[in-house]
Order: structure tokens, then sequence, then C-alpha cells
């Protein structure tokens, strides 16, 4: 048991130190020598748990950051919630963070996707499936709120892609205003959404607005899902 659990500290120290960096100086900016130095990890305990060395241990990074920040957005956005107040304070959330790193960091996952998307295949797919999953817990909380399954997905896509591209500008001018812009933006198109889904239930008696378990229960399929 000791041993296994002495395994399991060395590969979550390796993780940390390559999260932390690659989040910081994306994956061509980190190299093997700098998560060994910074884990204190020994060269061949890194190989041992990463045989594949550094690609796998991105692989496992991105997987590992997708995680972290599906637990968050579980948070930000937790089952019931205001939706539209969510969401602003979510992007304001975002705005203090990237401020308070000195606008170092930001997504975990973007700032090295950007970089591996037509290098590697396998860090490709690790990362396509994180934003897939911060998409699908998104769409459900909208769903939940009554939202159409179409139109939920069309606005859980449209809030990543603002989130992202304003973590991108914020960092590139050192100014937060675009993720304050973004998010009252973001926070008005769930309000319209939840307008218009209201205005078609009350048009139509058969649609229930709110009736989150029903909404849940029949996923829109749709290609490269992992629902």
């Amino acid at each position: 048991m000791p041993r296994q659990v002495d395994a399991a500290a060395t590969r979550r120290r390796i993780l940390t130190a390559s999260g932390e960096l690659m989040r910081r100086h994306g994956y061509a900016g980190t190299g093997i020598k700098a998560i060994l130095t910074a884990s204190g990890v020994p060269y061949g305990s890194l190989y041992y748990h990463f045989p594949g060395g550094k690609e796998e241990v991105g692989v496992a990074t991105l997987r590992e950051g997708g995680e972290a920040y599906l637990a968050l957005v579980d948070a930000l956005l937790p089952s019931g919630a205001d939706l539209p107040t969510a969401v602003r304070d979510a992007f304001a959330g975002a705005a203090e963070l990237v401020a308070s790193t000195d606008y170092v960091d930001a997504c975990p996952v973007a700032t090295i996707a950007g970089e591996i998307a037509s290098t590697s295949e396998p860090m490709r797919e690790a990362a396509a499936a994180a934003f897939a999953s911060w998409i699908d817990l998104i769409e459900l909380r909208l769903r939940e709120a009554g939202i159409g399954v179409e139109r939920a997905h069309e606005v859980a896509v449209e809030l990543l892609c603002s989130l992202e591209g304003a973590f991108l500008l914020a960092r590139t001018t050192r100014d937060v205003e675009a993720l304050h812009i973004t998010g009252k933006a973001a926070a008005a198109t769930v309000r319209a959404a939840l307008a218009a889904a209201a205005a078609a239930a009350g048009a139509d008696p058969r649609a229930k607005v709110g009736s989150g378990a029903a909404a849940a229960a029949s996923p829109r399929p749709r290609p490269g899902s992992r629902r």
C-alpha cells in the first residue's frame, strides 16, 4: 500500500507541475527538464508513469485540466441557479482570476489546444473531449431551465467560445474589459433564450418550461457527442 500511495503521489506531482507550466508557457515552451525540476521527480520516475514521454504527459494534463474545469463549471452553474446572473458572475470571476495571475493563467486546455490541434492527434482528442464535456454540462443546465435542445446546444457553444475568446484577448491586451463585455452579452443571450422558451411554452400548452428532468431525458444526438 505505501508504494501505491507513493506512486500516486509521484504521478500527481508530475501532473501538477506540467499543468502549471503548460498553462503558463504552453506545450512547446514546457520541456521535460522543467517538469522534472518543478515536480522534484527523477527522470526515471516520469518515464515510469508516462512511457510515452512528453506527449503522454500532455494528454494526461489536458484530461486533468478538463476534469478540473468541468467541476468548476458545475460549481459556477449549479442546477436550479438563476442562469443569466450565474453566467455574468462566471465571466466576472474569470476576469478576476486572469488579472490576479498577471494575465498568465487562464484556461488549462485552450492554451495547449491551440498549439497541438494539428500536430498531435492524442492531445487533440483529449482537448476536444474536455471542451465537449463543458459544453454538455452548460447545455444540460440550459435545458433544465426549459430551453429547447437545439437552442441549448447553440447557446452552450456560444458561451464557451465567448469565454475562450475573451480570455485570449484579455491576456493579449492585459485588460479584462473583454471578459466583462462578453459576460454581459452572454447573460443577455441566456436571458433571451429563456424568454423565447417561455413564450413558446405559453403558445403551446404541451411544452413545459423548467421541467428539467424531462428536458434532460432526451439529449440531442450529434457527431462526436460522448453522451
